[in-house]
This record gives structure tokens, C-alpha cells and sequence, in this order.
């Protein structure tokens, strides 16, 4: 074959091998294309199955939706969306617990997302569903008795918050929840330095009455605070420190009533199980 032919073979298979690229790419692109449209399609359409069933009140199913377009499309944007709206249904289908889950690990995988506030006002809303409710209501529960470990994560969440989220539009009823909630606690506190007043443990009932002074200032319970705080004083004689503490509780609140002893464990009453 001669020079001239040689070379006009080599620029055809060389043509051809462009154009065969060239079609690999296309199609690769449009593969890529059909891929995308179809997560989109399957996602959106497990999003709007979900929002459905949320929307219905069908919220077993709105979670098993939620979950499944999480495990299917975990990089979509439906999957974020729904990982906001999971959080809802658990809280409107009373799982706290699976709340705070679902919150926390939003938090943990989207730390700079700008519904985080969202999350942690959820989370503590799912803390603070057990502090106040029918139940008490019906059976006149005395919560200064209950140990407040979901009262003080509650206040915990909220304060974050807070403190984060100043101007989120869960603000006001937050710092409202934590008003309710700082004086459950120092209710609590109470209820512990009585049991220790009575009981001899002046020491310990000064402490915990100075712990509730100083944390939750402002409290309606701050005039009982202080009874035990004078009562510790006397108790241990230092009477300087008594007198000083009584001045306070005379000028701030004269028409204080009488502490009220701590019930005994053969007093309580039958529904009270903790």
C-alpha cells in the first residue's frame, strides 16, 4: 500500500474511533441523565406518599415512608426534608424517645443546617411531653417528688436553643416552657433539702438550698428556699448567716406560710409509683 493510502486508512479508523467515544459519551450522559430523573421520580414520589399520610393522621405509615425514602435515597433532597418530618410524626404518634433519636442524629449530620433549631426545640418538646399532663392533673401528682432527669434535659435543649437560635421562631415558647420548667426543678430541690433537713443532714440541706438560690433565681418556690436555707443555718449555729437569711425572707415575703413536712414513704399515696 502506498504512503498516501496508509494515511487516509489511519485518519478513517481514527475518525471512526472519535465518533465511537463520542457515542459512549453521549449515551453515558444520557444514562446518567435517566438515573437521576429516576432516584428524583422514586424519592419525591415516597415523599409525597409520606406528607400524605402525616397530613391524614396515618402516622405509622407516614414513618414507615420516612424511613424507607431514607434508606432508598439517603443523598436526595426529599430524604433531608423527610428526615425533619420523620421527627414530627414520631412526636405526633408519642415516641418520645424515638424523637430525640431522630433529632440528635440530624443535629449529628447536618450541624450547620439552618432548621436545626427546629430540632432542638423537638427534642425538647419530646423531654418536656412528660412533665405535665393529664395524668398528673387526674391523680394530683405531686412532681416535686419525681426525679426531674427529663425536666432538666428538657431545659437543657431549650436553653441550646436559645443560646444558638435567638431570633428561631420557637424562641418564645421555649424561654415560656423553660419558665414552667425551672420552677418544677427548684420545686424538686426543695422537696430533696426538707427530706435532708429533716432527716439531720443540715450540711446537705444548706448546700442544696444554696444550689437553687443561685440556679434558679426568680422562682415562686425561692421564699421556701430560703426557710431552709435560715432553718440550716440555725441548725449547724451559725446564727449571723441565719439572721441575715431570715432578713431577706421577712422583707421580700412577709405573708410566707410555714414549711410543710416531707411526706414518709409509708405516707404516699397508692397511685404514686416512683
Amino acid at each position: 500500500m502506498s504512503a498516501p493510502q496508509h494515511n487516509a486508512s489511519w485518519r478513517r479508523l481514527h475518525h471512526l474511533a472519535l465518533l465511537a467515544a463520542a457515542v459512549l459519551m453521549l449515551q453515558g450522559c444520557l444514562f446518567k441523565k435517566d438515573a437521576e430523573e429516576t432516584v428524583e421520580s422514586g424519592a419525591q414520589m415516597l415523599y409525597d406518599r409520606a406528607s400524605k399520610a402525616l397530613e391524614n393522621g396515618d402516622f405509622n405509615n407516614a414513618i414507615r415512608y420516612y424511613e424507607n425514602l431514607e434508606a432508598r435515597f439517603p443523598f436526595s433532597n426529599q430524604a433531608r426534608q423527610g428526615q425533619l418530618d420523620l421527627i414530627y410524626a414520631h412526636y405526633r404518634n408519642q415516641e418520645p424517645e424515638s424523637v430525640i433519636d431522630a433529632a440528635e442524629q440530624f443535629e449529628r449530620e447536618n450541624p450547620t443546617h439552618p432548621r436545626v433549631d427546629y430540632t432542638l426545640y423537638m427534642r425538647g418538646m419530646a423531654l418536656f411531653a412528660g412533665e405535665k399532663g393529664y395524668f398528673h392533673k387526674l391523680f394530683r401528682v405531686d412532681l416535686s417528688k419525681r426525679p426531674p432527669k427529663d425536666a432538666r434535659d428538657s431545659y437543657s435543649a431549650f436553653a441550646e436553643l436559645l443560646r444558638r437560635f435567638p431570633d428561631s421562631a420557637y424562641a418564645p415558647d421555649a424561654r415560656q416552657r423553660m419558665l414552667f420548667l425551672r420552677n418544677r426543678i427548684a420545686e424538686h430541690e426543695n422537696h430533696v433539702a426538707r427530706f435532708y433537713l429533716e432527716r439531720g443532714a443540715f450540711a446537705a440541706a444548706l448546700n442544696r438550698a444554696n444550689y437553687t438560690l443561685q440556679v434558679y433565681d426568680g422562682a415562686p418556690t425561692t421564699p421556701q428556699t430560703l426557710q431552709i436555707l435560715v432553718e440550716s443555718y440555725r441548725k449547724l449555729g451559725m446564727y449571723d448567716l441565719a439572721q441575715d437569711a431570715e432578713r431577706v425572707l421577712n422583707t421580700n415575703y412577709p405573708d410566707v406560710e410555714p414549711l410543710q413536712p416531707v411526706k414518709t414513704a409509708d405516707e404516699k399515696p397508692w397511685y404514686i409509683f416512683w
